[in-house]
């Protein structure tokens, strides 16, 4: 079983539980998931994918699996030693509304990855403010939804990596205008 062919057995997994939160609540398994995302992997290859010491790569991995975002998908002996691939168990990982006065994991993450993308690479950062109408706001909103999915439907996995972020929302009464 390669990564091509490899699916995940359900389309999402809800985040319910603390030990979830705690588990997505964290850069480095962010991006363990991402690696994951590509397809199965071991821990010595997500620890080389992401430039981390195979026991930290390995802890990631544990405290991901006993939250039940990942599973091991297959093993292989090599060598004497059992080598375990991990795999994601869905397609998508639905986060619940951050609380009052919280941040939001998956802004954050993409906030954090951005501030260590490379020197030069090609990126589009924007920030606008709008005063729209409920009926064009809904319409944006749906339009956005469409192009993201257009988007995630022409992935090419043997291509580099690339990050969407989109956070369109109606400030609350506090923020500037």
């Amino acid at each position: 079983m390669t990564g091509d062919d490899y699916v995940p057995p359900s389309d999402s997994v809800e985040v319910r539980t603390t030990e979830q939160l705690r588990a997505v609540n964290n850069l480095v398994r962010h991006r363990v998931l991402a690696v994951l995302r590509d397809g199965p992997a071991t821990i010595t290859q997500i620890a080389v994918r992401l430039d981390l010491a195979k026991g930290s790569s390995s802890y990631h991995v544990r405290v991901l699996e006993r939250a039940g975002l990942i599973h091991v998908v297959r093993t292989r002996k090599v060598r004497g030693v059992v080598e375990r691939y991990y795999g994601m168990v869905a397609k998508t990982i639905e986060l619940p509304d951050p609380a009052p006065g919280q941040r939001d994991v998956l802004m954050q993450h993409a906030i954090d990855d951005l501030a260590t993308a490379p020197d030069g690479s090609p990126r589009l950062v924007r920030l606008k403010h709008l005063r729209l109408s409920e009926a064009r706001f809904a319409e944006f909103e749906q339009r956005l939804g469409e192009l993201l999915d257009e988007m995630h439907a022409a992935r090419e996995p043997a291509e580099p990596a690339a990050t969407i972020a989109v956070a369109f929302f109606r400030p609350g009464e506090g923020a500037a205008r």
